[in-house]
């Protein structure tokens, strides 16, 4: 018996409405911009839709390589900036393992600890945020006297959906 997907699934289903997943990420990222007074620049943007496109992690190349199919070659350090202000503003992550960004599912404070989920079959990323976790990895930190910068754990494996095939 197949799972019922919700809106904040992990891994979204195979035939999710990925353009409402995507316009409404943008619709967030620009609503905390004005709530912030910060600018989501049109390469800000363009950077973001492109992670949007696919729930899997780019590098700075292949944002590069994707933002120069529609016009002209961004140079890297435009796309670094872009990156590290939508990390700084949490619509985007890094995944260290890969040397790649994903765009955020998942609407948290950027200092909640992040738990990825990467499956090795199709490199479909879910991000699963959990208090419980949050709250080990803070009591744990706390008890040895550790403050964690970057609070991020990258577990590998196989998603429901390749599992299921």
């Amino acid at each position: 018996m197949a799972k019922k997907a919700h809106s904040h699934a992990v891994f979204p289903a195979p035939d999710h409405d990925h353009g409402r997943c995507a316009s409404d990420a943008i619709a967030h990222a620009e609503a905390v911009c004005t709530a912030r007074k910060e600018r989501l620049t049109p390469i800000r943007r363009q950077v973001l839709e492109a992670l949007l496109e696919r729930h899997q992690p780019l590098g700075a190349y292949e944002l590069i390589d994707r933002l120069a199919e529609d016009g002209a070659r961004p140079a890297p350090i435009t796309i670094y900036r872009a990156l590290d202000f939508l990390r700084e503003q949490g619509f985007v992550h890094r995944i260290e393992s890969r040397n790649a960004f994903v765009a955020c599912g998942h609407n948290h404070d950027s200092g909640d600890p992040v738990v990825f989920l990467i499956c090795e079959k199709c490199g479909a990323v879910g991000e699963a945020a959990s208090a419980t976790v949050a709250e080990t990895i803070r009591t744990a930190s706390r008890a040895v006297g550790f403050t964690p910068k970057t609070p991020v754990i990258e577990i590998f494996g196989t998603c429901a959906h390749c599992s299921a095939n």
